[in-house]
Formats: C-alpha cells, structure tokens, sequence
C-alpha cells in the first residue's frame, strides 16, 4: 500500500514504520498519491499560539476567552477539553468543569499575524487556497495547479512539517477527492492527524453518520430530515434522488450527492467578504436606549476602521439585537450612499435602534454593513456639503 512517513516526508511502499528515518507517524492508503483536494486546520489554534508564546503553559489547561458571566470560550486547548470545555460553552460552565484553567483574552491582532504566516506557506504550494477563517483552507493540489512537482500528500506533509518548525504551532489535513470530504477528514485523528479519505470508500464511511455531517445541514434542517424519516446518511443513500427533490427541493440534488461522497464545489481563492459587521454581548442586561445607543456608536466605529483597512463601503445597514431570552432581532436599512463613516453608520442605526427599546431587555447588540461596494464610491461629498 502506497505510504508516506509524515515527519521525514518520504513516500515508501507499505509498512507501520518508515523505513528511513524509523517514525510511527505513517499514512498508508490505496488512493494516497491519487488525491489532489485537501483541508488544513490549526489544532486548537488560538490557544496554541498562547502556549507557543508561554511556554510554561504547555502542560496547563488553556481556554481563550474573555472572563465574566456573559464571556464565552473562543478556543480551548486539548489539555482543557479533557476536562469538558468546548469552544462557544459560556465561560462559567468552562470554569465549573476545569476551575484550573488558565484564561487568556483573545489577542486577535496577534492571531492574525500568525494566520498571514501560515497563508504564505500554503502559498509556496499552490496559489488556489481558499481561507475559511484564520486558521483552516482549503487547497487545490491538483497537477497543472500545485507549484511543486510532488504529490498532493507529500506537499501536505511538508506543509504541516514547516508550520510546526517555522510557526510553531501544529496543524491537523485532511486529503479526499472534493471539499466536504476533506473537511471531514481534517476533523479525525485531531490533533496534528493526517487523514485519507478515497473516492472508492468514502460511501460506506458516511453511511452511519448522522445527517448532520453533511455540508449544509444544520440543526433546523437536520430536525426536519430526521422528522422525514432521514437520521443517518445511510437513509439518504437509499433514497433516489427524484424523491429527496420531490421533498426538499433543490437541496435534494446536493443531500443525494453529498451522501454518496460527491462535492462539486469549485476551491475558491480570496473569496470577497460579503458584510462587515462588529458586536458586544453586556455584562448585564441592558433595557435603555442611552447606553444601547452608546455600545452602538463605539461598534460603528470598529466598522468604518474595518472598512477604511478593507477598502471596501457598505451601501446597507444591518443592526441586530438579542433578547434577555435569546431571541435574535435583525433590522435593515438602505443608505442613500455607500459609506465608510462611522458617524453616518451610527445616525442610520440609531432610529431603528429607538424603535425596539420597548422596556425589553437585550444581552447583545451589533451593527454591520452588507452590500460592498468600492471605497470611490463612498460618502459623496454632496451628502456632507
């Protein structure tokens, strides 16, 4: 079976070691140097680059979040998940399962520049990769793409190997043959795993799993497959595909593809932000239209800096507000032009902010613009004469 050693980053025939250098760390699999679609994921990442930089935390348990009753975990490193905490837990119950931990506040300038580190070296490998998020791509390594004459495996080892000695931080790959399922290889055998997932397997591996593994399907729509008859993608792939689009429309072609391993979505390089937008959840419930009014100013700020560093002006307003009970309020509203100005995102918002101060109480409240355009088209000076 075609094998590769993931820390000396040869290819050998088969075994459990590699026989070069003697490593465990091995993957073997039939469509190994076939592949050319794969997934990269930073293991932990926020919380990884705070060990990297602490040391002494290495063996601790780390969770990257802000403190405080309405805080909530952005990241918690391996040593803490042991214990319970996950990312988004609300910070307390994080705490109640592993008092022990070590909170650090995000540092997200920081993160950042780690993040543009790792995207130069995905691209010494290829220039299709598309960003998701700070810390996982999608990469196109497919021969005519990739800039080194290797296979997609070998460069994906190299890759992981050079974050490890040049970032100092470790990254989890998944290789298939589409999107989703390298997704869903990225996410075994975390952290620093490299999994295969091939075209000729990757039916009978996605037949137990829940619906909800597959792209697209969140809970409300995992809720009504389910209520349709549909718990594991085993039941979708005994459905023919004339009867999953009677049912769920067009969604049905995607569930009836996606459950037998098929992604026809195309890795898309430097995909253009479609919003930009900034929130704050209250230490405490807030009711009155002054303080609102005054979170909302300084979250109008943090957008126009976003937008005036993007070169990008927003032609819509969106404020959203969450209830004491969770429940999500989002208002909208055309501006007259495009806009990178605080002041005019706060003025549009303000009005649509006093219509929903009723005396309800809200935990959360956040601003944003959609409908990018470009900076020459922002703020006539005619608006401001």
């Amino acid at each position: 079976m075609p094998s590769l050693c993931l820390d000396c980053c040869k290819p050998f025939k088969s075994g459990a070691d590699c026989p070069r250098c003697g490593s465990a760390r091995v993957v073997g699999h039939p469509e190994l140097f076939d592949l050319t679609v794969a997934h990269m994921d930073c293991d932990a990442f926020y919380a990884s680059v705070e060990k990297r930089d602490r040391p002494e935390l290495a063996d601790r348990p780390v969770i990257v979040g802000h403190p405080g009753g309405r805080g909530v975990v952005t990241t918690a490193c391996y040593v803490a998940r042991k214990f319970g905490p996950r990312s988004a837990m609300p910070m307390f119950k994080a705490l109640e399962l592993c008092p022990h931990a070590v909170v650090i506040p995000p540092d997200i300038a920081k993160y950042a520049q780690v993040s543009a580190q790792i995207r130069d070296l995905l691209a010494k490998a290829t220039p299709i990769f598309e960003p998701l998020s700070l810390d996982e791509a999608y990469l196109d390594l497919s021969p005519g793409v990739r800039l080194v004459d290797k296979p997609a495996a070998i460069l994906l080892a190299r890759l992981a190997r050079a974050v490890e000695t040049r970032v100092g931080i470790t990254i989890s790959v998944g290789l298939s043959a589409n999107k989703f399922l390298a997704k869903l290889a990225s996410d075994r055998n975390k952290p620093r795993g490299f999994t295969v997932i091939g075209r000729a397997e990757a039916a009978g591996q996605l037949a137990p799993l829940p619906v909800s593994t597959l792209f697209g399907v969140g809970r409300a729509t995992a809720a009504r497959l389910e209520a349709a008859g549909f718990s594991t993608i085993a039941d979708l792939q005994e459905a023919s595909e004339a009867d999953l689009i009677a049912r769920f429309g067009r969604f049905g072609r995607a569930l009836h593809q996606m459950a037998r391993g098929e992604d026809s979505r195309a890795i898309t390089p430097d995909r253009p932000a479609k919003s930009v937008s900034r929130e704050t959840t209250f230490a405490r419930d807030v009711r009155d239209f002054a303080p609102l009014a005054q979170a909302l100013d300084l979250l109008a700020a943090k957008v126009a800096a976003r937008l005036v560093r993007d070169q990008v002006a927003g032609s819509t307003l969106v404020m959203k507000l969450k209830t004491a009970d969770f429940k999500v309020l989002t208002r909208n509203h055309k501006l007259p032009a495009p806009t990178q100005r605080a002041e005019v995102i706060a003025a549009a918002a303000r009005p649509l902010l006093a219509r929903e101060t009723d005396g309800r109480a809200f935990r959360l409240i956040g601003v944003g613009v959609t409908d990018l355009a470009p900076p020459s088209e922002a703020d006539p000076p005619d608006l401001f004469g």
